[in-house]
């Protein structure tokens, strides 16, 4: 092979591997309607969006995550009403959902909540979630925790942390160490995203906060935030920055 040949061939060789890259970094839509959307990350990953009615912001997309793993399912957020989150479930009809958690206690967490609990599933929140969550609805989390909570699903050990304050003063993340993904929830903005609301935020510890799950999850691969496109380590840095200005 000639020398120019080669190179010509190294490139389209290399663009191709490039392609295919992001092409699998893409998620692929795997069920849609009007109340609910889900996507697929990895093949045991999965993003479920459902919408919220805001007087300041319009018609918002809500994202949450959802992990599958030897026929067993753990879904962070609830879809924002009882009917999406029947469509979930019954999207997941032949898993085992172990547990549904709340990460903060706004309603694009837990505004499905009652529909998991009348299916017997198990919910979860930070005690302070739950404490402020009684101020806006009768139904809460069952199951409380501090500062951290590990469920497992399959042979899998999930971790849900609450880090410090930012979006809320409750907002907890969860981590799933095989797929090194964090669902940030509503702490985390997507990449060109605004601040969006902040009633109930601690601006000033936000971006400190975001810095701790840096430093304790260097190397994630897949981050999902509360709204928007899902992506890589670069929302937290995004997130840092944006909090960060003055």
């Amino acid at each position: 092979m000639y020398p120019a040949m080669r190179i010509v061939y190294k490139i389209s060789v290399f663009l191709i591997i490039l392609a295919c890259g992001k092409l699998h970094s893409q998620t692929v839509s795997v069920h849609q309607s009007e109340k609910l959307k889900i996507e697929r990350i990895t093949d045991r990953l999965f993003v479920h969006i459902s919408y919220l009615e805001t007087n300041d912001y319009g018609k918002v997309t809500c994202n949450g995550m959802v992990y599958i793993n030897e026929e067993e399912a753990i879904i962070f957020d609830t879809p924002t009403t009882n009917e999406a989150s029947k469509e979930l479930i019954e999207w997941l009809a032949d898993k085992k959902i172990n547990a549904v958690v709340a990460t903060h206690f706004h309603e694009d967490c837990l505004g499905g909540l009652g529909e998991f609990h009348s299916k017997g599933i198990p919910s979860y929140a930070s005690n302070l979630t739950i404490e402020f969550a009684k101020k806006n609805t009768e139904i809460l989390p069952q199951n409380g925790f501090d500062k951290a909570q590990k469920i497992k699903i399959g042979d899998e050990t999930v971790s849900i942390i609450h880090f410090g304050q930012g979006h809320t003063l409750d907002n907890v993340v969860g981590y799933v160490p095989s797929e090194n993904a964090l669902f940030g929830g509503c702490l985390l903005k997507s990449l060109n995203a605004k601040k969006g609301y902040l009633g109930d935020a601690n601006v000033l510890a936000w971006p400190m906060t975001v810095e701790s799950i840096k430093v304790q999850y260097p190397n994630l691969k897949t981050v999902i935030p509360g709204h928007g496109k899902s992506g890589g380590a670069e929302l937290l840095d995004y997130t840092i920055e944006l909090f960060s200005k003055k």
